[in-house]
C-alpha cells in the first residue's frame, strides 16, 4: 500500500481521504474507525485549521469502545494564527474543548511540557515527553553532484530550510549574513529553501537590500521529498536562528544527515541538540553574535576541520514505538 509517496506494509490499514471542508469524508472516517475498533487514536496538532475534524473524531470514539485518545502537541499554538484576533480565540476555544475530550497529550521537550501545561491548565503527570524520531528516511547525496544539481560550486554553503516562518528568524540570519566581511561572503552561499508562509513582510526587503544579494539564494517554494537529501548534502552548516520552538524536524534531518548545525540558544533546541557534536550556539534574535558564528564555522572550513562528529543520541523509530506503547498503557490504567 502508498500513501502521499510512502510504502505501508500490507498489514498496515489506511484511510487516506479525510478533509477539513468535506463532513461526509468525516462520517466515512467514523465507519473506518468503527470498522478498525482501535484500541488508541493519537491525532497530531499543530494548527486550529482542523480542530473541528479531530473534535469530530474525538466525539464519535465511543463507538469504538472508548480507545485511549492521545493528543501529540507539535505546536502549542501556531504564531500565525496567534497574531489574528478571531482565529486566536477560535484556536483557544477549540483546543481547550478537544484538550477536555482526550487522555494524554505528547510534547518534543521538556520547555513544551511546561508551556502546554500553563496555557491549557494540565496536570503535568498526563503530559509526556516524546523527541522527534530521526528523520533518517532521506537518501544521502554526494555532495558534489547535489551542488551541481542545485547550481552551488566549491563555496561555503549556509542552509536554512523549512517552511518560511517570521518565528523561524530568517531575517536574523540574511542580517548576519550582511555583515561578514566581504572577501568572505563572496566565496560563500546562503540558500533559503522551504515554502513561504507569507508571515514576515521583513524577510524579502531584507534580501533584497543585503550587499551580497547575489550570493543569497532564496527558494520560496515547496521542497518534495526526493529532494530534501539533496539540499542537505550541499550544505556545509545548517543555521536554525528560531525565535521560538517547540520540536524540529529539521534538526532532526540535520543530524541524520551528519550537518554541522548553527542554532539559537532555545531550550527546546537545546534539548533537541543535546549530545551531537557538531553544533554552536548564538544568542536569539542577535545578529552580531549569529555573524560570529558563522565567520567561526568559515574559518574551521578553510582549514578542513568543518565537520560533525555524529553523535546523535536520537531515539529510534523503534524506541519511539515503544515509548508510544508504555503511554498508552499507563494512560489506560489510569482510566480504570
Amino acid at each position: 500500500m502508498r500513501i502521499k509517496g510512502t510504502e505501508l506494509k500490507e498489514a498496515i490499514c489506511v484511510y487516506d481521504g479525510m478533509d477539513w471542508h468535506s463532513p461526509p469524508s468525516w462520517v466515512r472516517a467514523a465507519k473506518f474507525l468503527n470498522d478498525f475498533q482501535p484500541n488508541a487514536i493519537i491525532m497530531h496538532w499543530w494548527t486550529s485549521t482542523v480542530a473541528h475534524m479531530q473534535l469530530f473524531l474525538a466525539l464519535i470514539r465511543r463507538i469504538c469502545s472508548e480507545p485511549v485518545m492521545l493528543l501529540e502537541m507539535h505546536e502549542v499554538v501556531d504564531p500565525l494564527e496567534e497574531s489574528i484576533a478571531p482565529i486566536r480565540l477560535y484556536s483557544r476555544i477549540a483546543g481547550r474543548r478537544l484538550i477536555k475530550l482526550c487522555d494524554g497529550y505528547v510534547v518534543h521537550s521538556t520547555e513544551t511540557k511546561g508551556i502546554v501545561s500553563k496555557i491549557y491548565g494540565i496536570n503535568g503527570p498526563r503530559i509526556f515527553v516524546v523527541p522527534h524520531g530521526p528523520y533518517d528516511n532521506y537518501p544521502l547525496y554526494g555532495a558534489e553532484g547535489a551542488r551541481i544539481d542545485l547550481g552551488l560550486g566549491k563555496e561555503f554553503v549556509l542552509l536554512h530550510f523549512g517552511t518560511i516562518r517570521r518565528y523561524k528568524g530568517i531575517k536574523t540570519l540574511v542580517d548576519a549574513f550582511s555583515m561578514v566581511p566581504e572577501g568572505i561572503a563572496r566565496r560563500s552561499r546562503l540558500v533559503i529553501a522551504g515554502e513561504d508562509w507569507g508571515d514576515d513582510p521583513e524577510l524579502v526587503p531584507a534580501i533584497k537590500r543585503s550587499p551580497y544579494y547575489d550570493r543569497i539564494i532564496f527558494s520560496n517554494e515547496f521542497v518534495p521529498d526526493e529532494q530534501v537529501g539533496k539540499y542537505f548534502a550541499a550544505a556545509d552548516v545548517v543555521v536554525l536562528p528560531y525565535e521560538r520552538t517547540c520540536g524540529s524536524g529539521v534538526v532532526s534531518i540535520a543530524k541524520a544527515q551528519r550537518k554541522p548545525i548553527v542554532a539559537s540558544d532555545v531550550s527546546t533546541l537545546r534539548e533537541c541538540l543535546d549530545g551531537y557534536r557538531g553544533v554552536w550556539f548564538f544568542k536569539v534574535n542577535n545578529v552580531s553574535d549569529l555573524r560570529d558564528q558563522i565567520l567561526f564555522a568559515y574559518h574551521k572550513w578553510v582549514i578542513g576541520g568543518l565537520v560533525s562528529k555524529g553523535s546523535t543520541n536520537d531515539f529510534s523509530w523503534e524506541e519511539i514505538i515503544a515509548r508510544y506503547v508504555d503511554i498508552i498503557s499507563e494512560v489506560r490504567r489510569g482510566q480504570c
